[in-house]
This record gives structure tokens, C-alpha cells and sequence, in this order.
């Protein structure tokens, strides 16, 4: 969500009737101030006790949502005794609930969520009985039992945090109650789940226990909910066999049991609603064995299947039932298939390749063996991640790429795959991630793959592959190259100084406000779901040193890793033209002369090896001013002369500059504790508001009716130089109808 400025709401002007103003709405009668609506205007500021917005008390709804408000809130926020709608969620504010928000008496909707509110949060609402939704998850509150909540008659919703203790169950005696959300990761509820004498009417429809410690069975009187349509049980400590009475709901759509306790054979039961609309099923990590039942295809509804639970033995007859998911659905539905992150066996399923609608196939991190099939060409055409890492397939990677125009990751690390990549990958102009480490991949540098106009990502790493990288009668470059890893091959050659010249996306530096991941965006859910939301890409790098795994990359992070090879020449000179780059290694190889100079220009390097080369020469003193260099090597080679003593030298480790036999300097650094030096982004930034930045609450005149002022005064954020503007007076001579409101 953006921030809308106040500078764009051109209806907020003295010259105007405040109630013609957008996001406020006055009485037809009257004239009075009834509702004011703010969702997203970064207002960055506090709420001032003595502010005129407290005079306002006509006031019914009262909505300052995601405003970027920080500090407490005030006491006298207790005097709008008309409130019937309070939303002040989505800010930084802090402190005790003023217990004035109990004379509030006409509240229907409390909404205080995702802020940083302490003190018993019970205490705030034990008098508002009248209340239809409270929400005040994700604040700071002290940890408490839950109280009663059988007297809140007329309750629809809750969304509680900051809670322990048994199960809540006087809060399912209420027949009104349409959701519950208990999942916030400052809830502790623990024990066997009851819903006690709950209404055979009842109109719960959203019910979420996630991220707690319930235990136990699920209850038979779960199938009472019989509006049920989304359950959310994951990450708890469920145990007992598979919840048959579940599927006695007919309305239900979206369950997960994942990563609880739950074990013994899948059973869907004898009872299964012909009106069943199960559209997502999530199984995984649990204890479920045996067969998968054939009345799994009862699911005729059901678009996404992740039934990730480890029964090896039956797993092609799992595909089996999922393909007549597939066919029996709406045939224009695209579909995703993961099962990764098991311990699946055996060849691949031929099953998958009748899915062809499949955009997402992931079957990385299990123990398939044998070779890929080249029924895979069937659907191809369709997908756009073919994630098969971390497995035991062999042989050849088939030339099934004819058609896979849509196909955006490619990712066969760590099998047993070798020969060549297949020529058909040109086809791929949509590739953005190609990862083929860790297999025995023989043939010389595929330089065609430069030709690819998105392929942001490329990763050759620990295969067999020799000869040169550059070759004097090519004219194609990786242009749009942000990542690229050859090393642990057999490479040789050298560069000519511009080799690195046409390489355009690292030559630019990328300064992200926003971290933005790559990502493939699977069909999101209303509700907030880490598993069918985005499809992230992954890889591995030496990072500073340190083999390490990303599972998200991000978007403006460059790399070039050629270590491990037998290249041997000048570093190029055009190495200094990437000033986006931020990781560098070129050791383990057989350079020689000096470091280039250029590499003084990387302004955006965080780390750089050049160690166990045969360089020679000083090392270049400019490198000292590349504040976000944090870590350098350039040990076992031929350095010559001082080490430079700026700051960013004097921070590294001894062994950095070790078995350089006439560099001299080192008994300053050895005698010294590294200590490391931080990227200045992963510092907290602190936002201070600028100096004459303030909001103005004011009031100039309290409307009683018809014939006096207007009743609302609202400065603006100003700037600088003080200048403050306050609302005119807005008189009337006789009532008239003035709606206007965002909602």
C-alpha cells in the first residue's frame, strides 16, 4: 500500500466547505461532522491531546488507518461518545490504551491491530459489549488469559494477540461470530481445542488457529460449522488421524493442516457433500501414511494440491488422482504442482507430463532417480518454473525446450545430469534463472545463451565444463547478466581488456528503495498465505567467503564468481565500467600483472578475492575509499609494497594478505581485533520528521445546527517557514445535503 499525499486531495482547501472535502462526511440535516475517513495519507505525526479532532463529538467514525501515526493515544479520544466505527491500525503507536475508549459505549468496530500498544489489551474493551468486530493483533501487549467473551453478544469478528491458556471457548458460543483470526505470533494458546455448546446456525465462515500450540484431535463438532469456508490449523501440535469430520462441511474451500502431528492413513471419509467446493488442500508435514484414497478425486473443484506427505510407495498413484483432478476441472485453469521438500523416490512420474496446464512443476529437494523423460516436451509450452534440484536424476538433460517460450526458471542442481546443455534452450526468451551446478555437465562455454534478452541469472558452477569464455568472432554478450557463476570447471584462457564492456545491467548502479525479490506470482488468495502466494527463486553463492544459500534473490544483487578455473592474463580493465557489481571473485586462477586500477570505481563492491592468483605489483591504494567494502582477499599471490592503511584495510583479517612475500605492513593489522564493518543498509534506518513538519489539529467552532460554523478545522502538513494556515470559518444560512466520503 502507497501512502496517498495530502497534496493530491485538491478538495482540502480554505476557500471550500469543509464538507465537500474528500474523506469527510457531514450530516444531511445538520451540517454536523459525522465521519472522517483516512486510509493511507501519511499524516507522520502524533495525536495531540488538546487537538480540535477531540471536539469533534458528532463524530461516528473515526478511521485513521496506515497514517504513519507514532506516539499515545490520547485520553481524551474518550470524549467522541458518538464513536460507533474506531480503526487506528496500521501505525507506530505506542503506550497503555487509554482507558477513557471505555466510555465509548456506542462502539461496534474497535480496530487497534499492527501497532505497538502495551498494558492489558482486556481491560480496554471490558465494557464494550455493543462491539461487532475487535481486532488488536500484533501490538505489545501483556501476555493474559483471554477473558470471557460470551457477553459480547453481538460479535462477528476477533482477531486476538498477546494471549495464553486453554482454548477460548465461551468466544464460540456466539451465534453472530463470523471469523476468528487467533494466528499472531505473540499468542501462546496451548491444550485440546472445544467449541462447547456452539450454535448448530452458526455463521463462522474464516476460522484460524495457526502459529499456537494447540494439541489433540480436531473435534467431530467441527462439522457443525457448516458455513466454514477457509480453516487454518498449520503450525501447531494436532495429532491424533486424519480430521475425517472436516470434509463433512459442504461449504469449506481452503483447509491446511500443515506441519502438525497428524498421522495414519488419508481417509475422506463415506459422507462427502455432492456439494463440495474444496478448492485448496495443504497435508504437508505431518505423519500420514498408507494409500491415498481414491476419493480424492471427489475434489472435482480443487485447483491447487499440495499434498507434500512422504508415502513414496504410492506416489505415482498420487499423480494419478491429480490428473483427474485437472481434467475434470475448468480446463482453462492453469495449475501448480510442488512436492518438494520430501523424501519422494523413485523415476520421475509420467503422470506430469498429462498435466498440460501446468505453469509451476517443483520436485526439488526429494531422491527421484533415473532420467528426465522426454514427455516432458508435452508441457513445456506451458511452464514457467521447472525446478528439479537437489535430486539423484542421471543422464542427459532432454532437448525438450522447443516451445518453452514462457519459461522463466530453469533449475537442475546438485542430480547427476551430463553431455551438453540442449541447443533448444534458445528457445527460452523468457529465462531469467538458469542454475545447472553441481552435475557433470563436458562441452565448452555455451556462449549462444548470451543471446537470451532476460536471463538476469546464470549458474554453471561445479561441472565439467573447459576451454575459454571468450572467443574472437563472437559478437553475442550477456547484456541483461546480473548473476554469473563458472566457477569449479576446467576454463581457461584470458580476456581482452574490454571483454566486460557490453555487460549493461552490471555497468549501472542500482540504488533500490524497495527490496524487490525476482518472483513468479502464483494465484493469490484473498487471505494472507505463504504457500500460494509467489513462487521465489533460489541459489547458492560464496558469499564472502562462505557457501551460502539464498532462497530469495534480490532483484538489484550482481555477482561474478569465475574462481576455481584456469584463466591467466590481465584482469580486464573494463571490470571498472560494472559499477552496480557487489560481489567479485576471481580467485584460484592464474592472473597475472597488477590489479587493475579501475576496480577503484566499483563504488557499490561489498567483497572481493582476488587470492591464489599470480598477481603482482602494489594493491591499489583507491580501493580504501569503497565504504562498502567489507570484506577483501588477496592473499597467495605476488603483492608487493605497503598495504594501504585506510580504514577499510586496517578492518580486514591477517590471512587476507598472508604468503605475499614482499608486502610489508601486515604487523599493524595481525596485532589488531577485526572487527567487522557493517553495509551501511544493513544499519536500522531512522527517519527523523523534518523540523517544521507538524499536522495541526484545530477546532474553530463546534457545529450544534443548522446556521453555525462548520464544525471542522484541519491544518495541513506544513513544510517550512512555519506557515500555518488554519480553515476558515464555513458558515451556512440554511441546511443542505453535503456527502462526500472514500469509503
Amino acid at each position: 500500500m502507497n501512502f496517498r499525499r495530502l497534496e493530491n486531495m485538491r478538495s482540502w482547501n480554505k476557500s471550500s466547505d469543509c464538507c465537500s472535502w474528500e474523506s469527510v462526511t457531514c450530516d444531511a440535516k445538520y451540517g454536523q461532522v459525522i465521519s472522517l475517513y483516512l486510509l493511507g495519507v501519511n499524516l507522520n505525526n502524533t495525536l495531540k491531546p488538546n487537538s480540535g479532532l477531540f471536539k469533534l463529538q458528532y463524530l461516528q467514525n473515526l478511521t485513521l488507518r496506515y497514517c504513519n501515526l507514532y506516539g499515545e493515544i490520547p485520553f481524551s479520544l474518550g470524549t467522541l461518545s458518538h464513536l460507533t466505527f474506531l480503526d487506528l491500525s496500521e501505525n507506530k503507536l505506542v503506550g497503555q490504551v487509554p482507558s477513557s475508549i471505555g466510555n465509548l459505549t456506542k462502539l461496534m468496530y474497535l480496530r487497534l491491530s499492527i501497532n505497538h500498544l502495551s498494558g492489558k489489551s482486556s481491560v480496554s474493551f471490558a465494557n464494550l459489549t455493543k462491539l461487532i468486530q475487535l481486532d488488536i493483533r500484533e501490538n505489545d501487549f501483556e501476555p493474559e488469559l483471554i477473558p470471557d467473551m460470551s457477553r459480547f453478544h453481538n460479535l462477528e469478528g476477533f482477531g486476538g494477540g498477546n494471549f495464553f491458556g486453554p482454548f477460548p471457548t465461551s468466544l464460540f458460543t456466539i451465534p453472530s461470530l463470523r471469523w476468528v483470526n487467533l494466528r499472531d505470533s505473540n499468542n501462546n494458546f496451548t491444550g485440546h481445542i472445544d467449541f462447547g455448546n456452539s450454535s448448530l446456525s452458526s455463521r463462522l465462515s474464516y476460522l484460524s488457529l495457526a502459529d499456537n500450540n494447540f494439541d489433540g484431535p480436531i473435534p467431530e463438532s467441527i462439522s457443525k460449522f457448516l458455513n466454514l469456508v477457509l480453516l487454518d490449523l498449520r503450525n501447531n501440535s494436532f495429532s491424533g488421524p486424519f480430521p475425517t469430520s472436516l470434509f463433512k462441511i459442504p461449504s469449506l474451500q481452503w483447509v491446511t493442516l500443515a506441519r502438525n502431528n497428524f498421522k495414519g492413513p488419508i481417509d475422506f471419509g463415506n459422507t462427502w457433500p455432492s456439494s463440495s467446493s474444496l478448492s485448496s488442500l495443504y497435508l504437508a508435514d505431518n505423519n500420514f501414511d498408507g494409500q491415498i484414497p481414491e476419493s480424492i478425486s471427489q475434489f472435482l473443484k480443487l485447483e491447487r494440491l499440495l499434498i507434500e506427505i512422504v508415502i513414496a510407495r504410492t506416489f505415482s498413484q498420487l499423480f494419478e488422482w491429480f490428473w483427474k483432478i485437472i481434467t475434470s476441472s475448468r480446463s482453462s485453469t492453469n495449475a501448480s504442482l510442488r512436492l518438494d521438500s520430501n523424501s519422494f523416490q523413485g523415476p520421475f512420474p509420467h503422470w506430469i507430463c498429462q498435466f498440460r496446464l501446468l505453469e509451476i512443476l517443483d520436485l526439488s529437494n526429494n531422491s527421484f532417480s533415473g532420467s528426465i523423460p522426454l514427455c516432458l516436451r508435452n508441457i513445456t509450452y506451458s511452464l514457467e518454473v521447472l525446478n528439479l534440484r537437489n535430486n539423484n536424476f542421471s543422464g542427459i538433460l532432454p532437448d525438450v525446450f522447443l516451445n518453452a517460450t514462457r519459461l522463466y526458471t530453469l533449475d537442475v542442481t546438485r542430480n547427476r545430469l551430463e553431455g551438453k546443455l540442449p541447443k533448444t534452450l534458445i528457445n527460452c526468451t523468457s529465462m531469467r534463472l538458469l542454475n545447472v551446478e553441481g552435475n557433470k555437465f563436458k562441452e565448452t562455454f555455451p556462449s549462444w545463451l548470451g543471446s537470451m534478452p532476460y536471463l538476469d541469472i546464470l549458474i554453471l558452477r561445479a561441472n565439467q565444463f573447459y576451454g575459454p569464455l571468450y572467443h574472437l568472432h563472437e559478437s553475442t554478450w550477456f547484456q541483461h547478466l546480473k548473476v554469473i557463476d563458472v566457477s569449479h570447471n576446467d576454463f581457461t584462457g584470458s580476456f581482452p581488456a574490454f571483454y566486460f564492456s557490453n555487460w549493461l545491467q552490471m555497468t549501472t548502479l542500482h540504488l533500490e528503495i524497495d527490496v524487490v525479490y525476482f518472483e513468479y506470482p502464483t494465484i493469490q488468495d484473498d487471505y494472507d498465505d505463504p504457500y500460494f502466494g509467489t513462487y521465489t527463486s533460489s541459489m547458492e553463492i560464496v558469499n564472502k567467503g562462505v557457501d551460502r544459500e539464498f532462497d530469495k534473490i534480490r532483484q538489484d544483487f550482481t555477482s561474478i564468481d569465475f574462481s576455481s578455473n584456469k584463466f591467466y592474463g590481465k584482469i580486464p580493465e573494463s571490470i571498472g565500467l560494472l559499477k552496480g557489481l557487489r560481489f567479485l571473485n576471481l580467485s584460484g586462477n592464474a592472473f597475472t600483472s597488477d590489479i587493475p586500477q579501475s576496480l577503484a570505481n566499483l563504488t557499490n563492491l561489498e567483497a572481493l578475492d582476488l587470492s591464489h592468483n599470480q598477481l603482482s605489483g602494489q594493491i591499489p591504494r583507491d580501493l580504501g575509499e569503497l565504504s562498502f567494502l567489507s570484506t577483501m582477499n588477496f592473499a597467495h599471490n605476488n603483492l608487493e609494497g605497503p598495504i594501504p592503511r585506510g580504514t577499510q584495510f586496517q578492518r580486514q583479517n591477517c590471512s587476507s594478505f598472508m604468503d605475499n612475500p614482499k608486502l610489508y605492513g601486515l604487523d599493524d593489522i595481525c596485532r589488531k581485533t577485526h572487527v567487522p564493518n557493517p553495509r551501511p543498509q544493513e544499519l536500522e534506518k531512522v527517519s527523523e520528521p523534518e523540523e517544521e513538519q507538524v499536522i495541526n489539529w484545530t477546532s474553530a467552532a463546534i457545529a450544534y445546527g443548522p446556521g453555525v460554523f462548520c464544525g471542522l478545522v484541519i491544518g495541513h502538513i506544513f513544510i517550512s517557514h512555519k506557515q500555518e494556515w488554519l480553515m476558515e470559518k464555513c458558515r451556512r444560512n440554511k441546511p443542505r445535503v453535503v456527502i462526500r466520503s472514500a469509503r
